[in-house]
């Protein structure tokens, strides 16, 4: 019996994971405590678990309060850490929190968009004849486009010898040239007429 005894005796202690020698009720008691370890690495340590153990903070003239870094708010809680009610209450105010933010984010776009539109439409329109264009004037729909020599040339090239469809241009385009030689051109025309 005394060697199970001195068994049990020299066996060491199974101690909790805790550095403190009791529990501490709160975060301001187990910040006190953590403030009298012996180096700063501990006395850090020490607060790293008291922040981990508590998220209410003791208010001044009673009670707690629980700060939602999330929400950038504190909420009053009946302990030094939030009930499941309390902490679903919480949670429900923060779903609140971002649908405000998105219809806010909505808003703020919304109102950005018209007042980019009412300044496009309060700016005066300026000509510029260096980047504005200028339209071309339009061929009579019954008329033909000439066809340059290069086309010509090209048709030509498809074309089957003495074949009228192809022959005929370059006639037209001689009977042309031939007409402006002989009479010249209808300015010409009406200056000899005049004169």
């Amino acid at each position: 019996m005394a060697a199970f005894a001195g068994c049990v005796a020299l066996q060491p202690s199974r101690t909790l994971a805790q550095w403190w020698p009791h529990a501490p009720a709160d975060f301001e008691e187990c910040a006190d405590t953590a403030e009298k370890a012996s180096t700063k690495e501990t006395k850090a340590q020490a607060l790293v678990e008291c922040n981990a153990k508590f998220a209410g903070r003791r208010k001044p003239g009673g009670g707690y309060t629980y700060y939602d870094f999330m929400q950038n708010r504190s909420f009053d809680i009946a302990g030094p850490n939030p009930t499941p009610e309390e902490q679903r209450k919480i949670d429900q105010q923060y779903t609140e929190f971002l649908d405000q933010e998105r219809r806010n984010s909505i808003a703020a776009a919304a109102a950005t968009k018209q007042q980019q539109q009412q300044q496009q439409q309060a700016q005066p329109v300026i000509y510029h004849p260096e980047t504005e264009k200028v339209p071309l004037p339009v061929e009579a729909p019954n008329k033909q486009p000439q066809a340059t020599s290069a086309e010509l040339r090209a048709r030509s090239k498809y074309c089957s010898k003495h074949a009228f469809s192809c022959e005929w241009p370059r006639l037209s385009e001689g009977i042309k040239d031939l007409k402006k030689m002989l009479f010249g051109s209808s300015s010409n025309k009406a200056k000899r007429g005049s004169g």
